[in-house]
């Protein structure tokens, strides 16, 4: 079978898998698909696939060193239950109610957030993949009294891209492509929040070439600087946001707004106001690092940890700076 078939069949799988998925859970007792993905969170964490590797160095990472490797082993399993407890809510968040989403969110810092919306100014909350995301957007379309503006990664293949912009949709979400849309996401962005509008934007992974410079847990890393360029644009106030979760329920935690506008060049200010979204995000991960879902490289100098049994000590590139 040709590279390219194969390619292609593992596309309509996957997509029929997140179409089952997003069907079969919310047929199932609340209970029993909590149980059932847990499990599942379990049976991954063990597996010791790459991503799950990749996590284990980030939070390595994110701990500071500190931990054994057996510590470190357990924190890693958490967070692979909690990544899983967010897919298990995404499939469900179609069926829940608002209502159920808001009543049952803790808000910490919610005085920033309202003093940077005072007077129908334009907000941007810059977010890390903390907790659940899709269900802080419900609390912010219900806190907002309207929809807010986010970006889509494409996806492949275009269905499956097709399915997530559909349901963020379904939630209430205004969705734009990051590429291959009509318009460039940016501009579309800059016309939203020029309008008074407001928009959450992932930031805490660069997925393209460019990015912006930071220290992140005291290792250089690069960051999208798009939310500080567009709040420095549009003179939107920009509000670190981290999503938690609680026992059967979310947590947001907003910081102070980040100053962009200015004296000096606009590249200086950007830099210094996404160092700040970084060390905003840090506090917070720290505070509870198993909600950070983060199965992708950040640190160019922290690759996957080798398979279990490839190497019993961690290289120096992945121990603590």
């Amino acid at each position: 079978m040709s590279g390219t078939l194969v390619d292609r069949t593992t596309a309509r799988l996957t997509d029929a898998g997140f179409a089952a998925g997003w069907h079969a859970v919310r047929l199932l007792p609340e209970p029993a698909a909590r149980a059932a993905f847990d499990r599942a969170g379990r049976w991954a964490a063990g597996r010791d696939g790459k991503g799950t590797r990749q996590l284990r160095a980030n939070l390595r990472v994110v701990t500071g060193g500190r931990l054994t490797e057996t510590e470190l082993g357990d924190l890693t399993t958490r967070a692979v239950r909690s990544y899983a407890r967010y897919w298990q809510e995404a499939f469900r968040l179609p069926a829940m109610s608002s209502e159920r989403i808001v009543t049952g969110t803790e808000v910490v810092g919610l005085e920033h957030l309202e003093k940077g919306r005072a007077g129908g100014r334009p907000v941007i909350m810059a977010l890390p993949h903390s907790g659940n995301w899709d269900a802080a957007g419900v609390w912010f379309i219900d806190w907002l009294g309207g929809p807010f503006m986010t970006v889509a990664e494409r996806l492949k293949p275009e269905s499956l891209y097709e399915r997530f912009v559909a349901f963020r949709e379904s939630l209430g979400f205004r969705v734009v492509p990051l590429t291959g849309g009509e318009r460039p996401s940016t501009e579309v962005l800059r016309n939203w929040l020029a309008d008074g509008g407001a928009t959450c934007l992932l930031v805490d992974r660069n997925l393209g070439s460019g990015g912006v410079p930071v220290d992140f847990f005291g290792r250089p890393a690069t960051l999208p600087g798009g939310a500080a360029l567009l709040a420095a644009q549009t003179g939107a106030a920009l509000i670190p946001t981290v999503c938690q979760f609680t026992g059967h329920g979310w947590r947001l935690v907003f910081s102070p707004e980040v100053p962009v506008a200015g004296p000096g060049r606009l590249k200086d200010r950007v830099g210094a106001a996404m160092q700040t979204v970084a060390d905003a995000f840090a506090a917070s991960i720290a505070d509870r690092p198993e909600d950070w879902h983060m199965l992708g490289r950040i640190w160019a100098d922290v690759p996957p940890d080798p398979p279990a049994g490839a190497a019993e000590s961690s290289s120096p590139s992945t121990a603590a700076p």
